[in-house]
């Protein structure tokens, strides 16, 4: 399965992206907010990657090409969560908010789904804007939910129904 934004590939995982996400799982500054810490082996990805393909050619969860690079992931490893880590090379690009837009929309157009969710640390505030800009609203916080690396993490919930995110596509559009 491909999906195309003006920019990016969307794509189902295969074997020869390990390199590629490895990068992105063995970088600290990418994973800081991941549900784990660093991949510290090749292998640790490989089973990752793995897992990942083993959901099918059919599952909306994305590895993504920026000029024929892998450059992360987004999309639904497990629905209707949406999650997404990208490489911090290509941070601040506008990047994470058109691979998550468009997974998103993919997953609305192919699925019946109403409302999807997300799960984020509070003390990512990067995230917390994407995820306010394509037009998710906070639902809900708890505390201690993530044992990563030896810390507990917080969470702040969000969810963004099929119609909110159509009033947030629109309020993008040009007048």
């Amino acid at each position: 399965m491909e999906v195309r934004t003006s920019r990016l590939i969307l794509r189902s995982a295969r074997p020869d992206d390990l390199e590629g996400l490895h990068a992105v799982l063995s970088d600290a500054r990418a994973t800081r907010w991941w549900s784990t810490p660093p991949h510290e082996t090749l292998e640790q990805t490989r089973i990752w990657l793995e897992n990942m393909i083993a959901n099918g050619p059919d599952h909306p969860d994305f590895v993504i090409e920026l000029d024929g690079r892998v450059i992360g992931k987004a999309g639904f490893y497990e629905m209707p969560d949406v999650g997404y880590i990208l490489h911090p090379e290509v941070w601040g690009r506008g990047l994470a908010a058109e691979a998550v837009g468009a997974a998103i929309d993919h997953v609305f157009r192919t699925r019946d789904v109403e409302i999807l969710t997300a799960d984020v640390d509070p003390e990512n505030a990067a995230s917390i804007r994407l995820l306010e800009r394509l037009g998710f609203a906070r639902t809900g916080a708890a505390e201690r939910t993530w044992h990563v690396g030896g810390q507990w993490k917080d969470s702040l919930y969000y969810s963004l129904s099929r119609a909110d995110r159509a009033a947030a596509v629109d309020g993008q559009a040009p007048a």
